[in-house]
């Protein structure tokens, strides 16, 4: 799965959509339980870090796969809502946007 470009992005996704409960966890038990932001302040600056390296990959994707235009929105929007980013990933995968796309070499081998 880290051995290919899309492999790293389909476990970044996956690992965005992670941290993005893990803050949700964090702010249910900030702002609703018990007041302690321990959870806010450990999965804050994870998600964000994810949420900048998710765009990233998301950007670099785009130009390897040939992405349009509308693909690479999709991606960039999906890492807002909550959990968008497994949502894109799994409808990208169904619909072959995250199939490697052949270079001329590879096309008669």
């Amino acid at each position: 799965m880290l051995t290919t470009d899309v492999g790293r992005f389909r476990l970044l996704a996956l690992a965005e959509a992670l941290s993005w409960a893990g803050l949700l966890t964090g702010m249910f038990f900030k702002y609703v339980a018990v007041g302690n932001d321990l959870g806010v302040t450990v999965f804050g600056p994870v998600h964000g870090l994810l949420f900048v390296v998710y765009v990233v990959a998301a950007l670099l994707l785009h130009r390897r796969l040939g992405w349009t235009r509308p693909t690479l929105l999709l991606a960039l929007a999906a890492s807002v809502p909550p959990f968008g980013t497994v949502v894109f990933e799994r409808w990208a995968t169904r619909t072959g946007r995250l199939a490697p796309t052949p270079t001329p070499d590879r096309v008669n081998a």
